[in-house]
């Protein structure tokens, strides 16, 4: 490791892709973002275009922060990236998109496929050997989909791919996927040989996989083609990358057992360190970014997509205001909540907005305003959509209490952060404290992290989470907490109460 070498992160998200390049210091040197959108040609469907979405944004993302910074591009020892989670690509044997790019678990279509692999394989047998079910996030299903609904387009597939895989492919030539993202494509992985299954005719043939390997391991260099696309000098060394969340997690130090990483992003994402192979039925577990690491994690479907539809639907006069007078729409709209008390005077939101993972892990469920008196206000609405998805955070944070994972710390990160209420309420509802880092950038940083540890910048993971600064701690309101135990009651039993009404609704 040479003095004045760089290492450059990128991440693709659901709605909006950043980047950073860090110095030896693990210093930001100069950052930025691109925002795209996603696609959702019917109900339940949420799909990206690889090529104008998620390299068009590398590509675009790589070439301002070399010319932002003045960088020599040469000086840029490696490249991490990340993307959202496990998503399905077919591509053809040139790496071309067949389709566009079925996304995590947002996207509910496969039911149908998800229904026929549980009783194909048994749910109990599942949860035994992959400590996790078959839900929207299970790429297994993705790939029958494909098989039963867009034949033309299976058959024509060469190789199966998730986003970073495709960047990598894009950069380097070669085909490689983390296991931390591999373990979600069940029943395809194999978490005790940390490899496929040898089994896999049901979805493919192994050669239209990646080959597997940890998140901070060198998998191949940045050739010609890719280097006149994106400004990155031939030879540069790219890591294998990792999911959004994953590289988010490790951006603010979740790196041992007892950290939990809380995002607030599109969705709400869960990372939670553990000593072993720990399984939930109502979680998702696996390994973690490195060797002899693991992770137990979850997901709700809906966060930063509910305030954006809230906004979108209902606030159209404050996104007008704040663009004539240069504000920002969310903020204005978190100060017009502050005088309504905790539980909103009566009203529950179930954030179902796109079915839900964890911990129901129901494609099918639906959204839901209960309590409505003419009493309430657009203002009650929006805090109680806040508050919902709290209610989920907290079932959540009573499942790790529940199977004692010995939660040390829990740090936030995500767009969502910078809604201070919004956190004190999450704190309050759970009754737990929740801290942010002082770099908040997020994946991207997290890549530019792996990418320097990855070449050897750092000999360990304690080594780079000491590096790591927390800003503030939000402390729990215990007079709050309990005037929310109620409403947290009633989100639980609503769920119960109207599950099979839920269910009659196929849209």
């Amino acid at each position: 490791m040479q003095k004045g070498e760089y290492f450059l992160g990128i991440d693709i998200g659901t709605f909006e892709s950043k980047g950073a390049l860090v110095n030896e210091n693990a210093e930001v040197v100069a950052s930025c973002a691109c925002p795209h959108i996603m696609e959702s040609p019917l109900p339940g469907y949420a799909e990206h275009d690889a090529e104008e979405t998620w390299w068009h944004d590398f590509c675009e993302i790589s070439n301002r922060l070399i010319k932002d910074s003045g960088v020599d591009p040469k000086t840029i020892a490696a490249v991490g990236c990340s993307t959202i989670g496990p998503c399905c690509l077919p591509v053809d044997k040139n790496l071309r998109p067949l389709r566009k790019a079925i996304l995590y678990g947002v996207d509910v279509r496969a039911v149908k496929e998800i229904a026929y692999l549980e009783d194909l394989y048994g749910k109990d047998a599942i949860f035994e050997k992959y400590g996790t079910p078959i839900t929207s996030q299970s790429i297994g299903a993705k790939i029958l989909w494909l098989k039963n609904n867009e034949p033309e387009i299976y058959a024509a597939a060469d190789k199966f791919l998730t986003g970073s895989t495709f960047l990598v492919a894009k950069l380097t030539g070669e085909y490689a996927i983390d296991r931390y993202t591999a373990a979600t494509w069940v029943p395809m992985y194999n978490i005790e040989k940390e490899d496929w299954e040898d089994d896999l005719s049901l979805f493919c043939r192994r050669d239209q996989l990646a080959d597997c390997y940890w998140s901070d391991e060198i998998v191949g260099k940045v050739h010609e083609q890719a280097s006149r696309e994106t400004g990155l000098a031939v030879g540069t060394k790219v890591l294998t990358g990792t999911a959004d969340a994953s590289a988010e997690a490790l951006s603010v130090s979740v790196l041992d057992p007892g950290d939990m990483m809380l995002m607030f992003g599109s969705s709400i994402f869960i990372i939670h360190v553990v000593d072993k192979f720990t399984k939930d039925e109502r979680l998702w577990a696996g390994p973690y970014l490195f060797k002899g690491t693991y992770s137990v994690a979850a997901g709700m479907s809906c966060a930063g997509t509910l305030t954006r539809w809230f906004r979108d639907n209902f606030a159209r006069d404050i996104i007008a205001y704040a663009e004539a007078t240069n504000q920002n729409a969310y903020a204005l709209m978190a100060e017009s909540i502050e005088s309504i008390p905790p539980g909103s005077e009566g009203l529950v939101v179930l954030p179902y907005f796109s079915g839900e993972r964890t911990p129901i892990n129901d494609p099918l469920a639906k959204g839901m305003v209960f309590g409505l008196n003419l009493h309430h206000t657009r203002e009650h609405v929006y805090k109680a959509c806040l508050e919902g998805v709290g209610y989920g955070i907290e079932q959540h944070f009573s499942i790790f209490d529940e199977r004692d994972m010995g939660t040390k710390k829990v740090i936030a990160v995500g767009g969502g952060t910078k809604n201070a209420s919004w956190l004190q309420s999450v704190s309050d509802i759970c009754g737990k404290s929740i801290s942010t880092a002082e770099v908040s950038i997020g994946a991207a940083y997290g890549d530019a992290l792996i990418a320097a540890l990855g070449v050897g910048f750092y000999k360990d993971s304690k080594e780079l989470s000491n590096i790591i600064k927390i800003k503030k701690t939000i402390q729990p309101d215990m007079a709050n907490y309990k005037k929310y135990k109620p409403y947290r009651e009633q989100y639980d039993r609503l769920y119960k109460a109207t599950k099979d009404i839920m269910h009659q609704y196929s849209v």
